[in-house]
């Protein structure tokens, strides 16, 4: 059901780093001074942090602007559209970096206008077509928090690669053709749980023999997990108490009665978790699995914690809530820690999986214990938290806490 919306103040952006403002709005280009009634556009861009506005990506779930332009307008986007894409890819030819270039500064102005012009049209099209979902002020924030990571530099050290070392040279010619920038896609999987654009850094698949390639712009890497994140997800969602101490040393205690050591527990309550043919019922009784199944998933679908709808068999449907929440989880507790870090010379460098890593200065190091509760104190309750440091990336060490 199509609904009509009366007010749309629409614009569209020209580039989405925070020192390159511009705007297409009411037909003409705008720079630096923005007006103040801009409502609606297509994506989140850094220098609109500040502004109420209405994203039509974060309404469609992510597509792309092709996957929902209508049918009629079909030929003149693909004109437009490929005009600029032609543009891009002769950038990328050249090797003329977009993370250190204003996009539209590269670009003739007529083929902003009128890839604009069309761009504004879909968004009325999505607007009107799609309802805003339950979860779009997280999404926004998210947005913003990965948009901060986009643009912030790796500072990368390549000296210790081998020349020959078959994986270290594939890492070589991989970064010759991407960007040592961390971009994440947000909308890259059912779960939530982020994904890497091709032209970034593979930050996400990157050998761990190699991380040490990764230095900090400050002085240390802090890396913040919390301890078996899955099985103390799986404990929340049926209100039980978090264990303060290590999970896998607490089934030892508790679950299994001491009969197994910890790394025999652990083989065992993962061995369990995921494979719904497996019958554990000391397992069964501490973390309920099939009531968490019954609890999240009906009708072909799993409905997280979070609100988040996630087409599903009932086979899958444990590692969807699990692994959804779960990731659900570790992001929103980034960006608190992002929101915290405003002002400050440290930053969050980067989500990892189910870790958060900060780029720390030592004039702040009297803020990490306040990190660690901020990142612990989840809306899943409080969760022990594992910190490890290093001077690089690939050689961080555990500290207690």
């Amino acid at each position: 059901m199509i609904r009509f919306i009366e007010e749309l103040l629409l614009f569209q952006t020209l580039d989405d780093k925070k020192h390159c403002v511009g705007i297409y709005s009411d037909g003409k280009l705008i720079y630096d001074n923005l007006p103040l009634d801009i409502t609606h556009t297509w994506n989140y861009a850094s220098f609109l942090k500040d502004r109420d506005i209405q994203y039509a990506k974060i309404y469609c779930g992510g597509k792309s602007l092709d996957e929902v332009c209508p049918e009629a307008l079909q030929p003149r986007w693909q004109a437009v559209n490929n005009r600029l894409v032609a543009f891009y890819k002769s950038f990328h030819t050249a090797r003329v970096s977009l993370n250190e270039n204003c996009f539209y500064d590269l670009i003739p102005e007529r083929d902003i206008m009128d890839w604009c012009v069309v761009k504004n049209q879909i968004c009325r099209h999505v607007f009107e077509k799609y309802e805003k979902p339950p979860n779009y002020d997280y999404l926004v924030e998210l947005s913003s928090s990965l948009a901060d990571i986009k643009y912030r530099k790796l500072n990368l050290d390549l000296s210790g690669l081998k020349p020959y070392k078959n994986k270290h040279v594939k890492l070589k010619k991989t970064l010759r053709t991407s960007q040592p920038y961390c971009k994440f896609n947000m909308w890259g999987t059912k779960t939530g749980r982020l994904t890497t654009v091709r032209s970034g850094f593979p930050i996400l698949t990157l050998d761990k023999t190699m991380r040490n390639i990764i230095k900090p712009h400050n002085d240390y890497f802090v890396e913040l997990d919390f301890n078996a994140a899955e099985l103390r997800t799986l404990l929340a969602l049926q209100n039980k108490t978090q264990p303060a101490e290590d999970i896998h040393e607490w089934n030892v205690k508790n679950v299994f009665k001491k009969s197994l050591s910890r790394d025999e527990a652990k083989k065992r309550i993962f061995a369990w978790l995921y494979n719904p043919e497996s019958h554990d019922p000391l397992c069964e009784h501490a973390y309920g699995r099939e009531s968490v199944v019954q609890k999240y998933f009906t009708q072909g679908q799993v409905t997280t914690f979070w609100g988040k709808v996630i087409p599903s068999e009932k086979r899958t449907a444990l590692n969807y809530i699990i692994q959804s929440t779960c990731a659900e989880n570790v992001l929103r507790q980034m960006i608190k820690l992002s929101n915290y870090l405003k002002g400050c010379q440290t930053y969050v460098a980067f989500p990892i999986h189910d870790s958060v890593v900060l780029d720390l200065s030592s004039e702040e190091k009297e803020k990490l214990p306040e990190l660690v509760d901020i990142f612990s104190n989840t809306a899943l309750g409080k969760m022990r938290v594992n910190v490890s440091v290093g001077k690089d990336f690939g050689n961080l060490k555990k500290l207690e806490f």
